[in-house]
């Protein structure tokens, strides 16, 4: 079994390279490798590599910059993406990709489903949602994974700038009133496998899923509890979270409208891979102990 992986040099894709490897034969690519901005360049890779799986954790996720960036995001998010499904349609692959919250508007009062209604309110979310059509349109086997506020002991995250930011300042204002479940990158390369593995096994359909951790918190809670968790480690900080000031969408304008409901419901993953998903704070406590700890022994 040949595996091609795209965006190894990511978050999830750096978590991948570990998963993947009991699936098969791995060949993992970063943008030096494998530039999805260049269809052509793409679609040569593909026909060189002949891959029966293809794992796409690139993405252009600069979710400011796309607004002013159109052509870039929608090359990488959604022109590459067409690209990997025609190919796995021609040759039975299976095309493992990632989605995003972003392709919905954040108005529901409850967890999203995925069979709810779609409403990009940003270039990002509209770009992402692209992708997800064309492998739709395509037909290929494919599973399509959405997920949200993704992080990890390696790459920059929310988790890291909250962080350096306590070591800087003796008070921070974060947003209070957008809610999502912060999404370990370990957890999803974890899952993606086993969901390789299941519909392998026709125990998981093709289609879309979504891929969160379970329980969720507002911006304003995680950077509460990271802060607490890294004194808790014994690491120095200079903001008390008493000074963790909790503030409204609107008073931190940004060029990309964010969903302010980023809840993700997962039953459709979990119950044919018979999977509990944990809650969001096991893997935020996990990656805060890796980082704190590194900086301690520094």
């Amino acid at each position: 079994m040949k595996i091609l992986l795209l965006g190894k040099d990511g978050q999830v894709g750096h978590e991948l390279q570990r998963t993947l490897l009991p699936l098969g034969d791995v060949h993992a690519f970063g943008r030096q490798g494998a530039n999805l901005e260049d269809a052509d360049g793409l679609r040569k890779l593909l026909h060189s590599q002949t891959p029966n799986i293809i794992v796409n954790a690139a993405a252009y996720t600069a979710v400011d910059k796309a607004e002013t960036n159109q052509e870039a995001a929608y090359a990488v998010n959604a022109t590459a993406v067409a690209e990997m499904a025609q190919y796995a349609k021609e040759t039975n692959a299976l095309l493992v990709h990632y989605s995003t919250d972003y392709v919905f508007d954040g108005g529901k009062a409850g967890p999203y489903d995925v069979s709810d209604p779609t409403n990009p309110q940003s270039v990002y979310g509209a770009t992402k949602l692209a992708g997800e059509i064309a492998i739709a349109n395509s037909g290929c086997k494919a599973l399509v994974l959405r997920t949200s506020w993704v992080f990890s002991a390696h790459g920059g995250n929310f988790i890291k700038t909250i962080l350096r930011l306590a070591k800087e300042r003796d008070a921070l204002t974060i947003v209070a009133d957008q809610h999502g479940a912060p999404t370990s990158a370990e957890l999803i390369a974890d899952v993606t496998a086993l969901a390789i593995a299941g519909h392998q096994q026709g125990i998981l359909a093709s289609g879309l899923y979504h891929l969160t951790a379970a329980g969720h918190t507002t911006w304003h809670g995680l950077a509460t509890h990271v802060v607490e968790r890294a004194r808790h480690n014994g690491l120095e900080l200079k903001v008390e979270t008493a000074n963790i000031k909790p503030i409204p969408t609107e008073q931190y304008p940004v060029p990309a409208t964010r969903p302010k409901n980023s809840r993700l419901n997962t039953i459709t993953l979990t119950a044919p891979l018979k999977l509990q998903l944990p809650d969001w704070t096991a893997h935020v406590d996990r990656t805060v102990d890796q980082l704190t700890s590194l900086e301690l022994s520094a």
